[in-house]
C-alpha cells in the first residue's frame, strides 16, 4: 500500500509540472504530499507490525492497531475536506485558466502550455470554444479563429474557424 500511495503521490506531482502555469497556488500539491508522506509513515508502521508479529508482542500489535486508526481516521478527513473544497478549487482553476488565455499570443510559455492543455485533454478553452472571443489575441488576429490546438485530432486540414463548429 505504502509503494501505491508514493506512485500515486509521485505521478501527481510530475503532473503537476505541466500544468503549473494554471495552478499557481502551490497548495494544490498539498495532497500529492501528504499521499507521499502517508506512504513513508505507512512504510514504517507496516515494519513495526512485521516485527510486533514476529515477536509475538501484544503491546507492539495494540500499538500498530492504534496507529492504523490514526491513518485511517486521517485518511477520512483528508477526503472529506477534498470533497467540500473541490468547488473553490474549480473556480480557482478556472479563473487562472482565463488569466493565462489572456496572455496567449500564440508564441510565448502560456500559449505552448494552452496548446499543450487543449491538445491532451480534446477541448478547446475553458468551457468551449466561445471562450476564446473574449481573448486580446482572437481580436488582434481578426481572422475570426481559435488556436489550431482547438481543432479534432480526427479532423484533416482543420484551420480553426469558428464558422466551422463541427471540427473544433
Amino acid at each position: 500500500a505504502a509503494a501505491g500511495l508514493s506512485y500515486v503521490g509521485g505521478y501527481v506531482l510530475n503532473t503537476y509540472k505541466s500544468y503549473d502555469n494554471f495552478l499557481q497556488d502551490k497548495y494544490a500539491l498539498l495532497p500529492a504530499i501528504i499521499i507521499i508522506c502517508v506512504a513513508v509513515v505507512m512504510f514504517v508502521i507496516g515494519l513495526i507490525g512485521c516485527c510486533a508479529t514476529f515477536r509475538e508482542s501484544r503491546v507492539g500489535l495494540g500499538l500498530f492497531l492504534a496507529i492504523i486508526l490514526v491513518i485511517f481516521i486521517a485518511e477520512v478527513a483528508a477526503f472529506v475536506l477534498g470533497f467540500v473544497y473541490r468547488e473553490k478549487v474549480k473556480t480557482d482553476v478556472q479563473g487562472t485558466m482565463r488569466s493565462v488565455f489572456e496572455k496567449y499570443d500564440g508564441k510565448n510559455p502560456e500559449s505552448v502550455v494552452v496548446n499543450y492543455l487543449q491538445e491532451q485533454f480534446q477541448c478547446c478553452g475553458v468551457k468551449n470554444y466561445s471562450d476564446w472571443t473574449t481573448t486580446e489575441w482572437f481580436n488582434s488576429t481578426s481572422n475570426n479563429s481559435v488556436p489550431l490546438s482547438c481543432c479534432r485530432q480526427d479532423v484533416k486540414n482543420c484551420t480553426g474557424r469558428l464558422d466551422q463548429p463541427q471540427e473544433l
